[in-house]
């Protein structure tokens, strides 16, 4: 099974994954630890913030694991096939090895709010 996980730096998990280009691709096995098999690095008309067409490279992976998504991003994932996870974990690969445990870092909380006093 491939798992993809959003990662603008190729370093770290990143959010905003309606917008994000750069996405990293493990292969999860049966027995065997996920291994990084891949890299897209997309065009930004290939965003799904931008994409309109019908196949995708990122078609075929059973899930994405992103920082942060919104609800239009999750339906057009939902529409494909592919589960989305959001994590608060920042190492890639740590993040793909607790999906196969059943297992997600929270996210921190952000209070985008102004309040005036």
């Amino acid at each position: 099974m491939k798992v993809a996980v959003t990662s603008q730096n190729f370093r770290s998990v990143t959010s905003h994954a309606g917008k994000a280009r750069r996405l990293l691709v493990f292969e999860i096995g049966d027995s065997d630890p996920p291994r990084e098999v891949g890299r897209l690095d997309l065009p930004k008309e290939m965003s799904f913030h931008e994409f309109c067409g019908v196949q995708h490279p990122i078609d075929g992976v059973a899930a994405l694991i992103t920082g942060g998504a919104g609800g239009g991003f999750l339906a057009r994932m939902a529409e494909r096939g592919i589960e989305v996870i959001v994590t608060g974990e920042a190492d890639p690969l740590q993040a793909v090895i607790d999906y196969t445990h059943g297992v997600v870092k929270p996210t921190l909380v952000v209070d985008h709010a102004h309040h005036s006093d």
